[in-house]
């Protein structure tokens, strides 16, 4: 009998930069050269002696993901750069480490940790980005086709050069995004890369449409798509709590539970289903983890949403074939090495 064949399923494709792998005096034109190959620009900086960076990007569909470490630097496109290389792209930066500041369209802005700006590489602009003494930059960022931004190129202009809290609303759903996707690419395959381009554009068309207060300029079907991410986040959020329900879930969004049901007609989960599960997923994972042994199996149950610990009980075994007491049992004492 011939072997069975495994399938092999393809990743996310990830390509590499850094610089650390050649002499230290090539590092900063490799830099330049990468850089000026997608659009051409200006950049100096106090490190080019010993330029030490290294980015990975991931394609997503139409759009590019980018997780860059890097120096200090200062960087430029004039009107005579954009001539030579327009590649018509709005470019959504999260500064994670490090501050900035960023001038366009006759704006500017101071942008720190946990904020967003946006640039248009169709227009000049000049950035300058600093990092503490002895620490390096990191920033994530996406380039966006101007054509797939479904919001009116006016209404954008107005937040060029801004600064875009990444740490609540739409924003903050955004921020976590993009870090969950750079931290982990290995996570997702290949054939994820359009549902991932379709949940990303459709988060950044919302947060900077909360920005400017313009949701209901947003298709409709990117309104549902987003408030849809929104909802199973704030689920995410609220697990531990013994009151989350369909109907605090909807009351939470301003909508009606019955719209809320229709949002999810068409999934494998109602939401109750989806409280649940996620509830003991959680209760699984902690249960399964050698740190959390000696912490009872009541605590570990309420803490995400199970007061009942009978109920609790019923639950797992049914999910899982044995109640949680034997479930841990089976696992060894010490995390393997």
């Amino acid at each position: 009998m011939a072997p069975a064949r495994r399938e092999v399923i393809a990743l996310l494709p990830v390509h590499v930069f850094d610089t650390r792998v050649l002499p230290p005096s090539d590092r900063f034109g490799l830099w330049l050269e990468v850089v000026e190959s997608v659009a051409p620009a200006l950049i100096s900086s106090p490190h080019t002696a010993s330029f030490d960076a290294h980015a990975r990007s991931m394609e997503l569909g139409k759009l590019r993901l980018i997780d860059f470490t890097y120096p200090s630097l200062a960087m430029a496109r004039t009107a005579k750069l954009i001539r030579q290389a327009d590649p018509e792209n709005y470019q959504l930066a999260l500064t994670r480490t490090g501050y900035g500041a960023v001038r366009q369209h006759r704006q500017e802005a101071v942008v720190r940790g946990a904020e967003f700006t946006l640039l248009d590489y169709s227009r000049p602009f000049e950035v300058r980005q600093d990092a503490p003494p002895g620490e390096t930059l990191n920033s994530i960022t996406v380039n966006i086709p101007h054509a797939l931004l479904p919001l009116p190129s006016d209404k954008v202009s107005k937040l060029l050069a801004g600064s875009i809290c990444g740490s609540t609303g739409m924003g903050a759903l955004l921020a976590q995004f993009l870090r969950q996707i750079a931290r982990h690419p290995e996570q997702y395959t290949a054939a994820d890369a359009d549902r991932l381009s379709s949940i990303l554009l459709d988060l950044i068309a919302a947060t900077l449409a909360q920005q400017l207060d313009a949701e209901d300029a947003l298709p409709a079907d990117v309104q549902q798509h987003a408030l849809h991410v929104q909802i199973k986040a704030f689920i995410d959020r609220n697990l531990g709590d013994p009151e989350l329900s369909p109907g605090t879930v909807a009351a939470a969004h301003h909508i009606s539970l019955r719209t809320l049901h229709r949002m999810f007609a068409g999934e494998e989960t109602s939401v109750a289903e989806l409280i649940r599960r996620r509830r003991l997923e959680r209760c699984r994972r902690d249960l399964a983890n050698p740190l959390l042994r000696a912490e009872p199996i009541s605590v570990i149950a309420a803490r995400w949403g199970f007061p009942d610990k009978a109920h609790f009980s019923r639950l797992f075994r049914a999910t899982y074939g044995q109640p949680p007491r034997a479930f841990r049992q089976e696992l060894p004492l010490t995390p393997p090495r």
